[in-house]
């Protein structure tokens, strides 16, 4: 993978999951909602195995999602932590806001 195409990755996952968190915490009152959600999403994300797998066949599942959590390249990664920290700003985003006297919904 590029540099550029990196970086650009990196930032349409802060702002995608920023947004995202953003609205989700803002209709659910909730601050933290997105950032527990997120890894639930990531394993959507990296893995092949259908949800009800994971509840039918436990061992095979989490295997396999091992293996391939393992086998994710360095710029999945990164893409993916940055996705997390878009979560994390949007949080943080809510929480300021509400401290600041702003009623959402």
């Amino acid at each position: 993978m590029q540099l550029p195409q990196l970086f650009i990755s990196m930032l349409l996952f802060i702002i995608l999951f920023f947004g995202i968190g953003f609205i989700l915490n803002m209709l659910l009152r909730s601050t933290w909602i997105m950032a527990v959600v997120y890894p639930i999403i990531v394993i959507m994300i990296v893995d092949n195995v259908r949800f009800f797998e994971y509840f039918t066949k436990p061992s095979a599942s989490f295997s396999a999602l091992g293996e391939r959590l393992g086998a994710l390249a360095f710029a999945d990664i990164l893409i993916l932590l940055s996705g997390f920290v878009g979560t994390v700003i949007a949080g943080i985003a809510i929480r300021m806001l509400r401290v600041r006297g702003y009623q959402m919904f």
